[in-house]
């Protein structure tokens, strides 16, 4: 198995944990923090999909699906669309409550496949491309997906872990 093809299926294992957690649990379970540094299993569903949307579609130069596809009039959080999510204190993530389990399921799926097409269109080549010098050492394309794939498995095992505080098992 290549790199990339690697990459595709680790993805696609990331969004399996998140929606069989998902599954596992009641809505108001899923909106539940359980203590208030532990986010909910719908705030890091709702960050793994908005991190793959924004960091590939910076990548490919356009605009994130979630404004693009409407996604934050659907959602409808009492949060700006320009939230670094990754720095919520845990009262910005109490207001990330989905009402809609499908809504979620569907923004994870659009994050997902746009990832999962970026990286069927890179090539082995292209990764090695420096795209931020801001940083030492520079950072590569290349490194870039690791840390946005990284990112979402490391938030699919936060949410079996959030799970099993919210319902016990």
């Amino acid at each position: 198995m290549q790199a990339i093809q690697l990459s595709i299926e680790t993805v696609a294992r990331a969004q399996e944990r998140l929606l069989e957690t998902l599954e596992q649990m009641t809505l108001e379970e899923a909106n539940t923090m359980p203590q208030p540094i532990i986010k909910s299993v719908t705030w890091l569903i709702w960050h793994t999909a908005r991190e793959l949307d924004y960091q590939i579609s910076d990548l490919k130069g356009q605009p994130p699906l979630w404004l693009s596809a409407d996604w934050t009039s659907r959602f409808g959080l009492a949060l700006p669309d320009d939230t670094q999510d990754w720095q919520h204190s845990p009262a910005d993530a109490a207001k990330v409550v989905v009402v809609d389990r499908q809504l979620l399921i569907d923004y994870l799926a659009a994050a997902v496949d746009l990832t999962q097409a970026y990286l069927q269109g890179s090539s082995l080549k292209n990764l090695d491309e420096v795209i931020d010098d801001n940083w030492t050492p520079a950072v590569t394309r290349g490194a870039r997906l690791v840390s946005i794939i990284d990112d979402a498995v490391m938030h699919s095992g936060q949410a079996v872990y959030t799970r099993r505080l919210v319902i016990g098992k």
